[in-house]
């Protein structure tokens, strides 16, 4: 798989993790989600969850199984999130790494073609799910309010290579 297959994520949702809704899962047959956690599903330094998020996440779950992997370190941060959530963790992920998304998906004891990898960065979530062999989902990022106009360097740098790579168009 070349470069810029590893980097092409299967579907671009235009809008947050909030915008993947059961309708979307069931047209591409997906049983489990792998979720990425800080900017995916909360602000970076967040500790605590939305309601609408909350909601998603009650609605969601009752058609796909749902796993949190992160590559944070803080179980306190990161594990309180998912206790608000009520849901399964994995910490030090150290995504591109397939590793901990392996964990993940035997866990659900699902194939890994009916799991998506959810995240909003190329380098991590979409290369590590691609690198597995998942579905893979790129969200906007989740940002502090008022901070939406933000720079990012890496953030940056990964749109300008996606662009050069021709990378963010979907696969299909």
């Amino acid at each position: 798989m070349s470069w810029n297959e590893l980097l092409q994520p299967d579907l671009i949702l235009e809008g947050s993790i909030l915008s993947l809704t059961p309708e979307i899962l069931q047209q591409y047959q997906l049983k489990g989600l792998v979720l990425d956690v800080d900017e995916t599903l909360v602000p970076m330094k967040a500790t605590a969850t939305s309601a609408e998020l909350r909601q998603w996440v009650e609605q969601t779950r009752l058609v796909t199984a749902l796993w949190l992997v992160s590559n944070n370190l803080s179980d306190t941060r990161i594990g309180g999130i998912a206790r608000s959530l009520n849901l399964p963790y994995i910490l030090g992920a150290v995504k591109p790494s397939r590793r901990k998304l392996r964990q993940a998906v035997t866990a659900m004891n699902l194939p890994v073609e009916q799991v998506a990898m959810v995240g909003d960065r190329l380098f991590t979530d979409v290369l590590a799910g691609n690198r597995l062999g998942m579905f893979t989902i790129l969200v906007e990022p989740i940002v502090e309010p008022g901070a939406a106009v933000r720079s990012s360097p890496v953030r940056n740098f990964e749109v300008l290579l996606s662009q050069f790579l021709g990378s963010i168009t979907p696969k299909k």
